[in-house]
């Protein structure tokens, strides 16, 4: 996601499993990742997705960092089960740093708080897309995972 950058300045940020009282800290950093992709999902939809969240039996998560005291990062994350592989793998689906704390390891932090999870679930993997041209996340990125040569191709109904 933006605000992915490399070299982090003053205090690291902690990470955390989402609670129920982060929606309001929450909801401004998950419609800035929609405006960064120039994305516009429901209302309606991201009610479900946050209540998905909270759910214990649903395989979506959530996490947030947390600098100062405050969120200014988020991830959110699925297990799903793959054909190459007995034990579930981890897609990373959604990453995004308020624009203020960015240069500041956010982004990496939330990374290796998923790359834990996936550890602890004993899961071999875990993946994620990236827009072409979202140079500023790559180079944190390609600290971190090896970049695929896959292409993804999508039809949307």
């Amino acid at each position: 996601g933006p605000g992915a950058m490399n070299t982090p300045v003053g205090p690291a940020p902690t990470v955390r499993r989402v609670r129920a009282g982060d929606h309001a800290a929450w909801l401004p950093l998950w419609r800035g990742y929609q405006a960064f992709y120039a994305m516009d999902i429901p209302d309606s939809t991201s009610a479900v997705t946050w209540q998905r969240f909270l759910d214990p039996a649903e395989r979506m998560h959530a996490a947030v960092a947390e600098l100062d005291g405050m969120v200014v990062g988020i991830a959110h994350f699925t297990e799903h089960r793959t054909t190459g592989s007995p034990v579930d793998v981890i897609y990373l689906q959604d990453l995004f740093t308020a624009e203020a704390a960015r240069g500041r390891g956010v982004g990496r932090a939330l990374v290796e708080h998923v790359y834990a999870h996936a550890r602890a679930m004993g899961s071999g993997r875990v993946h994620w897309l990236t827009n072409r041209d979202n140079t500023e996340a790559q180079r944190l990125y390609d600290t971190l995972a090896e970049r695929s040569p896959f292409m993804q191709y999508r039809k949307v109904f």
